[in-house]
């Protein structure tokens, strides 16, 4: 397995907290979330993100209310739900936790 491989299959990995981290301050919609996951460098790309939008809200972690917009149809915008903001803790506990044993395992 190559590296780039390896580091492909982390990232999506981190995908789902990284989307609800950029959730978490206020409801946004797919594109939204795209482009705010995008502007702090991670590469994502709609046909991995829909999907994982759709699967995390039936999962109860995001809810979704639509919402008129002045430039076309309709947005749906997800927010998180108490399930989301407390599997978002989780991870952020964890991450602090890998963090941890990377940084004291080796020299």
């Amino acid at each position: 397995m190559e590296n780039s491989s390896k580091l492909t299959a982390l990232r999506r990995g981190l995908l789902e907290p990284l989307v609800l981290a950029a959730i978490e301050p206020h409801p946004l919609y797919a594109a939204e979330i795209a482009a705010a996951l995008r502007e702090v460098g991670f590469p994502v790309q709609e046909g991995t993100l829909y999907p994982l939008l759709n699967k995390i809200r039936r999962d109860g972690l995001l809810a979704h209310e639509w919402q008129e917009s002045p430039a076309g149809p309709p947005r749906k915008y997800l927010r998180l739900t108490e399930s989301g903001t407390a599997q978002l803790t989780e991870f952020r506990a964890y991450w602090i936790q890998l963090t941890h044993m990377l940084e004291t395992i080796g020299p």
